[in-house]
């Protein structure tokens, strides 16, 4: 089992995969060495933690993917495509799917359940809230109504 041990917010709904918040140089090198096989990254480069995770990332052997959200404007169905691509590999490998806080996660599940999944909106935002959504359920809400 991948240890999680200080990463901020942390939420795991699915054996393989774990949201939370941005985890700092030495919990991936202990993620790492522990069974963690992928980084998604949901921080636009503008939000960087203060070094590089993409090459932390790949010197640890780690697959490495960015989709950036800067906002509720990157709330898109191709974002929720491309998150759904790398979760639908199988087997998925041991993956971490972070953003500064969570929120983001959560926001691109609930989407991901509704948009590609079909679950009713107020069990999407559901399934939202158990990946780490909180603070964007208003803009996820309105998305989810509006479409």
């Amino acid at each position: 089992m991948v240890d999680y041990t200080g990463i901020p917010n942390l939420l795991q709904p699915d054996p393989n995969v774990a949201a939370a918040g941005q985890p700092t140089v030495e919990q991936i090198k202990n993620a790492a060495r522990t069974g963690l096989q992928r980084i998604i990254n949901l921080r636009p480069a503008s939000e960087g933690p203060g070094y590089d995770e993409s090459s932390v990332a790949q010197s640890l052997g780690l697959e490495y993917y960015c989709i950036p959200i800067a906002g509720p404007q990157d709330l898109n169905n191709d974002a929720v495509r491309q998150l759904d691509g790398l979760l639908g590999m199988s087997p998925t490998p041991q993956t971490l799917v972070h953003c500064a806080t969570g929120n983001r996660v959560g926001a691109l599940m609930a989407l991901r359940a509704a948009w590609l999944n079909s679950e009713p909106i107020d069990a999407a935002i559901s399934v939202g809230r158990s990946w780490g959504l909180t603070k964007l359920e208003p803009v996820v809400r309105h998305l989810l109504e509006s479409t």
